[in-house]
């Protein structure tokens, strides 16, 4: 008997290690993280060693959970804005790349002696596709161009199109088939969509308004809206994904940028989709899928070449209606092309609903590997050469020297506000630095310095507890006051009981029109705070004003060496920049704009970065030397690491990316600072 039936514990230990390990590797081959995983599968399952089973029921459970929440967080990353933006010409190129895959992959089945139902099912699996090639496009800073908008706009046509698709074929599958019966599930399948595209939208509002911050039961809320759309999916003989994309997009305005929504796809990225993965990879036959090669391989080479032509297709189309470049012709072609998530998830559930023989799922698996290479391969290829957009002026208004302040009420447009900067002080070991940093800052702005300390509530007000910490509070901001006098800059002390910390930092600040807020930093970032945030998460998620995250190796006056990395010039990119100036022009030191660009990146290109990047620094009065320095490298984290060996004070931006593909990312920032060994300034904006 397989051990992992009899012990689950065992199942879930090999799940862990699996996921933690293998990702990493295959993604330093070049190859995508979820290829390791269904290898993995693959040697765990039958073919391989055989410490996990399929059909144990402990890697069902998690297989069901993992498939929901794949396209519950396919949904749930779809930018809604994006789409509204190019909402006419998303939905063209949406029915071109869902129509022609699907009128081809139907043919193509239809031809090697499949049934119409199940041809028309392999049609729309070929239809959908997965945005794998979206990290190259980031990291080039071409996310704003309108191709790239545009096909992230048809990835929600095409993917609830092939979903609808997917759900007609399986319930004309269960049943007999009728023109009554085929308009009675049409039926029910609008209604069930309205319910919960538009229900769920309300409820979650509400919801979320009643509860205000409380996230531990917004989290929850959450999971039981995907798993009762999910059953309500089964209820009307939908496949179970249908419905979790669907509240996907449902909750999408929802939850937005907010932490709720980061730990959401936190643990959906890091457990339930990788295990999903997993346990596709024990599906696998390899002896079959060896076979398919000579037993299937012209349908294979047909359903692989018919899939790349037909997206070439659908592209070249669009190309010629909007008059697009090749360049953005290719960057939508290869960006439409890999079919992933949406693909193996209605792939395995036509296997299960027995519609489709396992040798086209064999088949799919194929498809997979084919263009979840050869798609990014063609997305670095031609999205290098796309211009970077420029800002648009009457969107981006902005006022370059005052990039911190707040919009002024009625009531507070006869008040003068001072400069006035908010430094939170908890650790006698690292408060002399946070103050010295915010009283230059305070001095040159001709501002003032508000050292706040929060001392935790009790139950009751007189409790020995509270007066031991309001006692410490005081002791704390006695030494930030004589910090600021030796730099000749006004404190006005505050002590504050609040229940929560971070909230209590954020109101302070916003009581008092805070215009900056500066916090002491450290670099515990394990798996509890990243599951459940920390108070500098906090601060930043619930703050007016922008926040400063601090972490310095020096006294604030000794820096001479300050690096900026640069990645895309926009009016948030370079408020970082004019915090860097500010700190140079206390100093007289030298700030360097530091840009990495692909190593193909065309010398025009880098030009134009460069000149407008000038151009939008230029209004800064700084007094200090600023350089601007292009390097090209493939590996943007490990060049910034290198150039700042050189330098005492490295500031970054802080940005929080989002999965693609159901799978977490490396961020470039992270790995930045847990290899700087000098200061750092981690520079973040409230979200708008």
């Amino acid at each position: 008997m397989n051990l992992t039936t009899t012990s689950p514990l065992i199942a879930f230990t090999v799940l862990l290690l699996v996921t933690l390990t293998l990702p990493p590797i295959f993604e330093r081959l070049r190859l995508p993280g979820l290829i390791g995983l269904l290898v993995a599968g693959v040697f765990l399952g039958p073919d391989g060693v055989g410490l996990l089973s399929a059909d144990s029921e402990v890697m069902i459970l998690l297989s069901d959970v993992g498939k929901i929440y794949l396209m519950f967080v396919a949904g749930l990353e779809i930018d809604l804005a994006e789409f509204r933006k190019t909402r006419d010409r998303s939905l063209f190129f949406g029915a071109a790349t869902f129509a022609i895959p699907m009128v081809v992959g139907t043919i193509i089945g239809y031809s090697f002696g499949m049934e119409l139902n199940p041809a028309v099912l392999v049609g729309s699996l070929m239809a959908s596709h997965t945005l794998l090639g979206y990290p190259i496009v980031s990291r080039l800073g071409v996310t704003r161009s309108e191709s790239v908008t545009v096909t992230v706009g048809a990835t929600i046509f095409t993917d609830i199109a092939a979903l609808l698709v997917l759900a007609i074929c399986i319930s004309i599958h269960a049943g007999d088939f009728s023109a009554s019966s085929l308009v009675g599930q049409l039926g029910a399948l609008a209604i069930y969509t309205a319910i919960v595209l538009f229900g769920f939208d309300w409820a979650g509002k509400a919801y979320f308004r009643r509860t205000g911050n409380d996230e531990g039961n917004q989290f929850l809320f959450v999971l039981l809206a995907v798993f009762i759309a999910a059953l309500g999916a089964q209820i009307i003989n939908v496949d179970r994904i249908v419905g979790a994309f669907l509240v996907g997009l449902a909750i999408n305005d929802v939850l937005g940028h907010s932490p709720v929504e980061e730990k959401v796809v936190f643990v959906g990225s890091t457990l339930f989709i990788p295990f999903f993965f997993v346990g596709m990879g024990l599906l696998l036959n390899v002896s079959g899928l060896i076979a398919t090669f000579s037993t299937d391989l012209f349908l294979t080479l047909a359903i692989v070449i018919g899939l790349i032509l037909s997206k070439f297709l659908a592209a070249y189309i669009t190309k010629l209606r909007y008059r697009y470049s090749w360049q953005e012709m290719g960057t939508m072609w290869s960006l439409s092309m890999p079919q992933v998530a949406a693909t193996l998830a209605a792939a395995l559930a036509g296997v299960q609903a027995g519609l489709l023989p396992t040798s086209v799922f064999n088949v799919i698996i194929v498809l997979m590997l084919a263009t979840s290479v050869l798609g990014p391969i063609l997305t670095a290829r031609y999205a290098r050469d796309l211009p970077i957009p420029k800002r648009d002026p009457e969107e981006d208004t902005w006022e370059p020297e005052e990039f911190w302040d707040i919009p002024a009420t009625e009531a507070d447009l006869d008040i003068a506000h001072p400069f006035q900067i908010v430094i939170p002080v908890s650790n006698p070991n690292t408060q002399r630095y946070l103050i010295e940093f915010g009283s230059l800052l305070a001095r040159h702005e001709s501002g003032v310095v508000l050292p706040l300390a929060i001392a935790k509530s009790q139950a009751h007000m007189d409790e020995p507890w509270l007066d031991l910490a309001l006692n410490q509070s005081r002791r704390l901001l006695r030494r930030a006051i004589e910090a600021c006098q030796e730099f000749d800059v006004e404190a006005h002390p505050l002590v504050r009981i609040d229940d929560d910390i971070a909230n209590g930092i954020s109101r302070v600040a916003r009581e008092q029109e805070a215009n900056l807020i500066v916090m002491g930093w450290g670099l515990r970032q394990g798996l509890q705070a990243r599951l459940f945030g920390n108070i500098i998460d906090s601060v930043f998620w619930s703050s007016h004003c922008p926040v400063a995250m601090v972490r310095l190796m020096d006294e604030p006056i000794n820096f001479r060496r300050i690096l900026v990395p640069v990645k895309v010039v926009t009016p948030q990119a370079v408020h970082p920049v004019r915090l860097a100036q500010l700190i140079g022009d206390m100093n007289q030191a030298t700030v360097t704009l530091l840009h990495v660009c692909d190593r193909q990146t065309p010398a025009e290109a880098v030009e134009s970065f460069e000149a407008e990047l000038a151009e939008t620094i230029k209004p800064f009065r700084s007094i200090c030397t600023l350089e601007i320095q292009t390097v090209r490298d493939a590996n943007v984290a490990q060049r910034i690491l290198k150039t700042a060996r050189d330098y005492d004070l490295v500031v970054l931006r802080s940005m929080r990316r989002r999965t693609v593909g159901g799978l977490a990312v490396s961020d470039v920032t992270t790995e930045v600072i847990g290899g700087l060994n000098c200061s750092i300034i981690l520079f973040g904006e409230p979200l708008m």
